[in-house]
């Protein structure tokens, strides 16, 4: 049989090269590990975005029990709190790309909860999310991929790998039933860093 010619081993090996880089780097995109996307957002409802609101006074009618077991209205607007407060933090730890940083469970003013990122610093990556979840963080290879094994909520694409960022979380999740926070690359199903989250 004979033996193929240099050039046409030169040529099959270019053709599959030129098929494993059009298909590889869409995948892997391995230029982000040298991109960086730096976010800074402000805390919202900070005092310094907006003053503290309180409950407008109610007037009582001359002989009304007003004592501490007397029910309260229903129709009532909620009271709201003087400022932000934090419920739970968390230092994040390196999973499969240095990360540090740390996050932050904040309820604010209005009774919304927030997830605030602070001083995140970790790789660029594709299909990045931030991932409230039940797991429990583990450090080394052995927690890379376990957020997706149980509870989790996706609270959107991450914003960016540096910085300072908030994420809004729904009115409907039970914060009880999560205590980590995860940097998470859906693309290969992988934790780049998470965080323990213990109450404040």
């Amino acid at each position: 049989m004979p033996r193929p010619s240099r050039r046409t081993v030169i040529a099959v090996v270019a053709s599959v090269a030129a098929v494993g880089l059009a298909v590889g780097l869409p995948l892997f995109q391995p230029w982000r590990l040298f991109t960086n996307t730096v976010v800074d957002e402000s805390l919202p409802g900070a005092p310094a975005d907006a003053a503290p609101t309180t409950p407008a006074p109610t007037s009582t009618a001359p002989g009304t029990d007003t004592s501490p077991s007397m029910p309260q209205s229903s129709t009532r607007p909620p009271t709201v709190s003087a400022g932000p407060v934090t419920l739970a933090r968390g230092t994040f730890i390196t999973h499969e790309h240095d990360t540090t940083g740390t996050a932050a469970v904040i309820r604010l003013a209005d009774g919304s909860r927030v997830l605030r990122l602070e001083g995140l610093d970790t790789s660029d990556g594709p299909d990045l999310e931030v991932w409230l979840t039940d797991a429990e963080v583990v450090e080394g290879t052995r927690g890379w991929r376990v957020f997706d094994d149980g509870t989790y909520v996706d609270l959107g694409d991450l914003k960016g790998n540096q910085g300072n960022q908030n994420y809004a979380i729904p009115a409907d999740v039970d914060l009880s039933k999560f205590r980590s926070v995860s940097i998470w690359c859906d693309r290969f199903n992988v934790s780049f860093g998470a965080a323990a989250l213990a109450t404040a």
